[in-house]
């Protein structure tokens, strides 16, 4: 799973196999440019905390040994430094896979002029600074929550001693058989790790040489065997990717969905060696009016468009006339992502497992005006989340109803009444059960888009009479705050990382916490149906488990599930292979611009 900000991510999913051969550049550079919305945190996957953009910009600089095939629908796997897919035994313990010879690093002063190929230890490395204590990973809870073998306990053993984690001691769970060969072996049955060998963001090859010379400053420094290298950043502001000359080149090598437009971009990249532009330019620019302005005017590539604009881009669902005449395409998608807001269970207003607790944040998801949220914030442009399962995932079920999915003020004001919520003194604002005010604190950043919707906050809240307050910081103040436990209540997305579902549970799975687990939930009797639902086959079986698990969010709500966003990406005629695929990340080297 892609945590929470995905949200942020203006650029759309695309995919396909790795490359093999390098490309000569080409006489006339080509430059692709897209804006982010929010500000990268850095290049490093053990340090960036699932945050979005940074997994996005990693993806393109570093390879996992997995892949998605971009065309395919639904999503399937392909190899990528890998020579084919991970042997796996029958309970999904072991996966074992061969890297492929001959793929090598970028070259870096890291590596002292030697031309260094890429091995198994590379990989047995970067699982392991997950562990590291130095990191304090927020995406620590993608492996340890499989229990690899060994590596919880060195992890342990670092922090009981007070001494640096050991690199160098060898752990069952994660070997290098030899030089080619990974082994990793989980300590329960999960089948669908498969998907986390997929992920750049996660096991994109680090090597240990680039970790030791650039040392803190290694999340400046991002070295892979990707098809970009990069070449310059300003924190927050733009991120300039270029051509690795060392990137083995490719044919892309993918079976194409039946749609149209699947058709014509396989059509458009057979023969073609890959990455396909020279440079890529990401403009970090947080308001939706300069990047809607921005995109009309031809500088960026592509563009989903922000909610207050649909109307205009897209009225009653269809492209509006005048984009026609620009030749601008319109796609769109329901998105594989959760908007939400969690409720910090160990706030002492709105924490809490008792009745009166689970009262409150129940009334205050009952008085959200979900409606309108859709209407202001997102054009129309997504439908009410009943979990937080996303569309395109093992337990989603377009069926399921919840108590998630509705605006009935009615109700929350007879929630807080009956559990002693009420106006004491007259003032208009409801106190807490023993008199105490009662104010809620939502964080947020000060973009156009938190503004508008902390204004349907304030309404929605004044409506039933509690009264609210905002603290505005930026986005990786709130990232640090949020980790910290020092934030009341939050809102973001999640975006699903693959077609399991189960990482959606995990962000309310006790032992997560602090990590996928920002609420800090923590219920026996969801653990334990989370654990259940792990190692079960894909089936009725786990879609039951996974319904009882929802049901429980539902009913304690440390997180408020608020929308399924819809996609509408406009993208411009000169850019071509453009297709939003639901998980992958990793695609950059397909897309190609017409300079002309």
């Amino acid at each position: 799973m892609k945590r929470r900000r995905l949200l942020q991510v203006t650029a759309a999913t695309l995919g396909g196999a790795c490359a093999e051969a390098a490309q000569a550049a080409p006489s006339a550079a080509k430059v692709l440019r897209v804006a982010l919305p929010t500000a990268e945190t850095g290049f490093d996957p053990a340090q960036i905390n699932s945050d979005g953009n940074s997994i996005l910009l990693i993806a393109q600089i570093l390879e996992a040994p997995l892949t998605y095939d971009y065309l395919a629908r639904p999503a399937r796997l392909l190899p990528c430094t890998a020579a084919a897919l991970p042997e796996m035994t029958g309970d999904g313990r072991v996966f074992t896979l061969r890297i492929r010879p001959g793929i090598y690093f970028a070259d870096d002063p890291a590596f002292k002029g030697v031309r260094r190929e890429l091995v198994a230890e590379d990989y047995v490395f970067s699982l392991k600074r997950f562990f590291d204590p130095q990191y304090n990973s927020g995406d620590l809870y993608n492996y340890s929550s499989v229990k690899i073998l060994g590596l919880g306990e060195l992890r342990d053993k670092a922090i009981r001693d007070k001494t640096p984690f050991d690199y160098d001691t060898p752990v069952a769970g994660a070997r290098a058989l030899d030089r080619y060969t990974l082994r990793i072996e989980l300590g329960i049955a999960d089948p669908r790790f498969i998907y986390r060998l997929a992920e750049p963001g996660g096991l994109g090859a680090v090597a240990r040489e680039v970790v030791d010379h650039y040392g803190k400053d290694v999340q400046a420094h991002p070295v892979g065997t990707g098809a970009f290298r990069l070449k310059t950043w300003r924190r927050g502001s733009r991120i300039v990717l270029e051509r690795s000359s060392t990137f083995r080149g490719a044919v892309f090598a993918g079976t194409p969905a039946p749609e149209p437009l699947a058709q014509d971009i396989a059509a458009s990249l057979a023969g073609k060696r890959l990455p396909l532009v020279d440079e890529i330019v990401f403009d970090v620019v947080e308001e939706d009016q300069p990047r809607w302005l921005s995109f009309l005017d031809g500088t960026y590539a592509w563009l989903p468009v922000p909610g207050r604009y649909v109307s205009l881009a897209a009225p009653h669902g269809e492209l509006a006339p005048y984009l026609v005449k620009k030749g601008i395409r319109l796609q769109r998608s329901l998105q594989p992502d959760m908007v939400m807001t969690y409720f910090y269970m160990d706030d002492p207003l709105v924490g809490g497992y008792g009745a009166e607790k689970v009262a409150l944040r129940r009334a205050i998801g009952l008085a959200f005006d979900v409606p309108a949220f859709i209407r202001h914030i997102f054009g129309g442009q997504a439908v009410p989340a009943q979990s937080t399962l996303t569309p395109f995932t093992s337990g989603y079920d377009p069926a399921y109803k919840s108590e998630m999915g509705d605006f009935d003020p009615d109700r929350a004001r007879a929630l807080l009444d009956v559990h002693g919520y009420l106006d004491r003194n007259g003032d208009g604002w409801r106190e807490q059960p023993d008199g105490r005010p009662l104010v809620l604190r939502l964080a947020c950043t000060a973009s156009q888009s938190d503004r508008l919707s902390n204004e349907i906050w304030q309404r929605s809240m004044q409506r039933v009479g509690l009264r609210i307050q905002f603290e505005v910081s930026n986005w990786p103040d709130l990232l640090k705050r949020t980790r910290a436990g020092s934030l009341m209540m939050w809102g973001y997305s999640w975006a699903a990382a693959s077609p399991d579902g189960g990482p959606m549970l995990g962000i309310a799975y006790g032992p997560n916490a602090a990590e996928s687990n920002d609420a800090r939930f923590d219920l026996p009797a969801f653990n334990a149906l989370f654990e259940r639902q792990l190692s079960m086959p894909d089936g009725p079986g786990r879609d039951a488990v996974m319904r009882q698990a929802k049901n429980m969010l539902v009913a304690y709500m440390p997180y408020k599930t608020l929308v399924h966003r819809i996609r509408s990406d406009l993208v411009q005629p000169w850019t071509r292979n453009y297709w939003r695929h639901p998980f992958m990340r990793d695609y950059f080297r397909f897309i190609d611009v017409d300079p002309t």
